[in-house]
């Protein structure tokens, strides 16, 4: 376990943004973990995952903490239910394939989303009418300050669209270390409510699908809408969906009667960015290195050699055409660091 100096970030972070970290460790027990904490005390702290879900607009004048712990079990089990926990280092995608593999259900609709176990319940990530509370049971979480290890259960994060206490009452106090999740054996409640997923099954002649077939049809469609982070540095949807309520949509909806919309509750409307930033004008736009996807508006990305600071750009610009179009306020998912 080397502390190295100057590290270079550029293969940590899933936008390719080169910053350097004045401190750079990789932690991979628990033991490692409680060391660094408490051998560098009164030092500044950052903590990576995956990196993927973060814009890095200067360097890391920190000690930047990779969580890499690994390892994957199921810790309870019953005739229709399995309790499994994972890692926080491990990679979500290779953790959803693994459930599907063994025929445990609930994760499949969120298949190929980029980073890994310990940031799913920060972010509460979700895709295709799954979230991560669904099937979420508690996770442990170490205290930065006093090394001290907590449980938080579902009730206790807080859950809310891409919220949890992680992000809010909590944040930079805890370290996630370990996630379990409840899965189902069999009965598995199959989502395929999307009419994306609908399509892609229709296209393959799939009438009863399994958990594979979803998976499979969540990743050919987001693989034909979202670019590979290895090929092109994104950090999947750089923006969340605004959720407005419906008295406030229904006189913007007189406006533009053509406006995309999914009701999310009986006061509340879901309104989906990429369609806005699209209207705006922005879908395939480049300025420099940096620009909006040409499939996916609500992904930016870096054809090269962009600065955190000229995407952040891109962001701020796309934000202030939509609102200005529509008059909606479109907030990033993404950690502008």
């Amino acid at each position: 376990m080397e502390i190295q100096s100057n590290f270079s970030l550029k293969k940590h972070n899933t936008f390719g943004i080169e910053a350097k970290a004045k401190q750079f460790v990789a932690v991979h027990s628990i033991a490692e973990l409680k060391t660094v904490l408490q051998e560098n005390k009164n030092q500044k702290k950052f903590i990576l995952g995956g990196g993927s879900n973060m814009l890095l607009t200067q360097d890391i004048d920190a000690l930047v903490i990779h969580i890499d712990l690994k390892g994957k079990k199921i810790i309870e089990e019953n005739d229709d239910f399995v309790w499994v926990e994972s890692q926080a280092g491990e990679t979500w995608h290779d953790f959803v394939l693994w459930t599907i593999e063994n025929n445990f259900g609930g994760l499949e609709n969120m298949s190929l989303i980029p980073g890994n176990v310990g940031t799913t319940p920060v972010q509460n990530i979700g895709a295709y009418g799954t979230e991560i509370k669904d099937t979420f049971v508690s996770c442990e979480a170490i205290n930065i300050e006093s090394q001290e290890i907590k449980t938080f259960t579902n009730a206790d994060c807080n859950f809310g669209y891409r919220e949890s206490v992680f992000k809010n009452e909590i944040k930079d106090q805890y370290i996630i270390t370990a996630v379990i999740y409840k899965l189902t054996k069999r009965n598995h409640k199959i989502n395929t409510s999307y009419g994306d997923i609908q399509a892609e099954l229709a296209k393959n002649n799939i009438t009863t699908p399994t958990l594979k077939d979803v998976s499979n049809a969540v990743i050919a469609i987001r693989q034909s809408k979202l670019p590979d982070p290895k090929e092109l540095g994104n950090s999947g949807s750089f923006f969340k969906n605004p959720i407005l309520l419906k008295s406030d949509f229904e006189k913007i909806h007189q406006k533009f009667p053509e406006m995309k919309f999914y009701e999310v509750s009986d006061t509340e409307v879901k309104v989906p960015a990429g369609w806005l930033i699209e209207q705006a004008g922005f879908k395939g736009k480049r300025f420099g290195d940096a620009g909006v996807h040409k499939n996916q508006a609500l992904v930016l990305v870096n054809y090269g050699n962009a600065t955190g600071q000229e995407i952040l750009a891109v962001s701020k610009a796309v934000q202030d055409t939509v609102f200005k179009t529509f008059g909606i306020h479109i907030e990033a998912e993404v950690n502008v660091i």
